[in-house]
């Protein structure tokens, strides 16, 4: 650690700790190795998780602030720490997705591997304690949870999120099939892109394998206990870290 002092732990999550530190406008997060499904209700540990998810983030987030997408990233400070503006998260999930998979095939009469075109663009009430349900037009007005105008902006910054990040991943043989983000509010009012970026947030195909599990590259090789979940993280790390400007350190 370094040009910083960490402060008080703030937020505890599945996969991330999140720490307060001397300077106002910066704060720290750190990848854990811990793996979660199911809304927590399968577990384990992963060793190297945490570090490649913080790896792969920092190139996505690189990636993005050079296309002019905003972010809460500034940095990294070793394997498994980030260092990010703090952001007042809005309680909403975005989920993109461009092919169908998982719950929509459980949800709708779609078949798994349906290109879906437009992305079909979902909302969903990001708490644990009512299952993060999908968002309709009453539901979110009912919320409050944000104005007619942030909904237009959260869902145009999410679709460039998304072209952005689906045009990356083709370009090193990957499929962008689904994806959720985060995003919230800076001090000074700026709509960014929060969280993390990762193989446990978006769902990736390699597109040179046939088999339906083996050309599996994220969380679902963990959620239909598939094996080899740190070795197609590494593998995701490998392809993006070909393409994506090195991560800065922050200091």
């Amino acid at each position: 650690m370094s040009a910083y002092s960490l402060g008080a732990l703030l937020y505890e999550g599945k996969a991330k700790r999140v720490f307060a530190t001397d300077q106002a406008d910066l704060v720290a997060v750190e990848y854990k190795d811990d793996a979660t499904a199911f809304n927590a209700l399968k577990k384990a540990q992963l060793a190297g998780k945490g570090e490649l998810n913080c790896r792969i983030s920092a190139l996505l987030f690189e990636h993005l602030a050079a296309r002019g997408v905003p972010t809460h990233y500034l940095g990294v400070d070793g394997a498994t720490w980030m260092l990010v503006k703090p952001v007042k998260v809005i309680p909403i999930e975005v989920v993109i997705r461009n092919v169908a998979a998982g719950s929509l095939c459980k949800q709708m009469p779609i078949e798994q591997g349906t290109v879906l075109e437009p992305p079909l663009l979902d909302l969903y009430y990001k708490d644990d304690a009512y299952g993060d349900p999908l968002l309709t037009e009453a539901r979110l007005e009912r919320l409050a949870l944000v104005t007619p105008e942030q909904r237009q902006a959260i869902e145009a910054l999410a679709r460039q999120v998304n072209r952005e990040l689906a045009s990356l991943f083709l370009g090193v043989g990957l499929q962008l099939v689904d994806f959720k983000i985060e995003l919230g509010f800076t001090a000074s009012g700026e709509l960014v892109v929060a969280d993390e970026i990762s193989p446990d947030t978006c769902r990736l195909w390699d597109v040179s394998v046939s088999d339906v599990q083996q050309r599996i590259l994220d969380k679902d090789r963990f959620r239909q206990d598939l094996g080899g979940v740190v070795e197609a993280y590494g593998e995701v790390f490998k392809r993006v870290q070909g393409v994506c400007p090195e991560p800065r350190v922050y200091g």
